[in-house]
């Protein structure tokens, strides 16, 4: 059965790349259900108008619900039918003197929107920027507001960035973490996310010095092959619930890495002699990405810094009502490096954010507010 879910995901994730997603849905349903084949409901006489098979699912409704959904590719209804678009976006709240505006921008490597939220009272001076990547289905509104991190904006006077994967791209708003062709520095969404970057940096008075990259799950993982391959840009990355830079190549392996098992030499981040501080928040009853993957972030990024760290703290505390661990590796000046937040009852969810946003978890620490305070420290430090 293992072979024939293999077979059936590297077939089915083929067939997404040539945009072919009916076809690759029949695939993983075949291989979901008993037997290795879907049983669909007969079909319409070659007169009738044609409708898409539905199947008798033998694995649970959820857990295919998942699968498809992690996979790229459109999830069920209740009663089995093919589920498309994303989750309605929620009302965001600007207030008087912020912006909140639309932006597209075009690459070599195709075209996507972003949002940038400017806080109210910018001045003349140069701000910090940190760049957000939501998770699947998500979208910048919804993400905006699960992560709380336009208020933040307004507290510390960045501007934000929340780039919007397409879903022509992937069905369900996933960023292709997975894919090689999307794991390269000038080359797919690596370089669309990059361009938007810079493209933010030439509208606004951004610092150079002061820009930054984190996501959620898909789009935690996407920060992390952005901190690999753009190393230059981003002065830190933020990765929550997320997975290390080259930790999966397809579908059936990028299942493997979401379960915990994956090559610990195919995770590792770094690709050059320049390195990206890093902080990782992960909820240890994560069902969805094993928090085994916060880890291996760590130790891999941890193994590239080795000459230039000097203290490791470790602690435990709580937030939010809920428990947590807390490493943190500084250098020599005391500033944090590396940063490790393994948060106990937190499943699939931002930490501390707001629930009106979705995959966003009320309890716990505010995994923004550290994120932010872990991102200016080394600034601080340097004045």
């Amino acid at each position: 059965m293992k072979d024939l879910l293999t077979s059936a995901f590297n077939r089915a994730t083929q067939l997404t790349r040539e945009r072919n997603l009916a076809e690759a849905t029949r695939v993983l349903m075949g291989a979901l259900t008993a037997g290795g084949a879907a049983t669909p409901t007969p079909q319409p006489a070659a007169h009738a108008e044609p409708h898409p098979p539905t199947f008798r699912l033998r694995r649970p409704l959820g857990e295919t619900v998942e699968l498809l959904r992690h996979a790229g590719l459109p999830g069920l209804n209740q009663s089995g039918a093919p589920l498309v678009g994303l989750r309605q976006a929620p009302k965001i709240d600007v207030p008087p003197g912020a912006a909140y505006l639309s932006r597209s921008y075009v690459g070599p490597a195709g075209a996507r929107d972003y949002k940038v939220y400017a806080p109210d009272g910018l001045g003349d001076g140069e701000r910090p920027l940190i760049v957000m990547l939501h998770g699947c289905s998500q979208n910048p509104d919804d993400f905006a507001v699960g992560s709380r991190m336009n208020e933040l904006a307004e507290e510390h006077g960045f501007i934000v960035a929340y780039p919007a994967q397409s879903t022509t791209a992937n069905q369900m708003g996933c960023w292709n973490w997975f894919n090689p062709a999307d794991q390269t520095r000038e080359k797919g969404e690596p370089s669309l996310i990059a361009g938007m970057t810079r493209a933010i940096m030439a509208e606004w008075r951004v610092d150079e010095s002061r820009v930054y990259v984190a996501g959620l799950s898909a789009g935690g993982a996407m920060a992390a092959t952005m901190a690999a391959t753009y190393p230059e840009l981003y002065a830190a990355v933020g990765i929550h619930s997320g997975l290390a830079h080259g930790s999966a190549s397809d579908v059936a392996s990028a299942f493997a890495a979401m379960g915990g098992k994956f090559e610990l030499g195919a995770a590792r981040r770094s690709l050059s002699d320049d390195y990206v501080r890093t902080i990782v928040f992960h909820g240890e009853a994560d069902q969805k990405v094993h928090p085994t993957n916060g880890e291996t972030i760590i130790a891999g990024a941890r193994l590239d810094l080795a000459d230039s760290l000097a203290r490791e703290t470790r602690e435990t505390g709580s937030a939010g009502g809920r428990n947590y661990s807390r490493t943190v590796i500084a250098d020599a000046r005391g500033v944090p490096q590396l940063e490790h937040w393994a948060v106990e009852g937190l499943g699939h969810a931002w930490s501390g954010g707001n629930p009106d946003g979705s995959f966003a978890d009320r309890h716990g620490p505010e995994a923004s507010r550290e994120m932010v305070r872990f991102f200016l420290a080394d600034a601080s430090a340097a004045r």
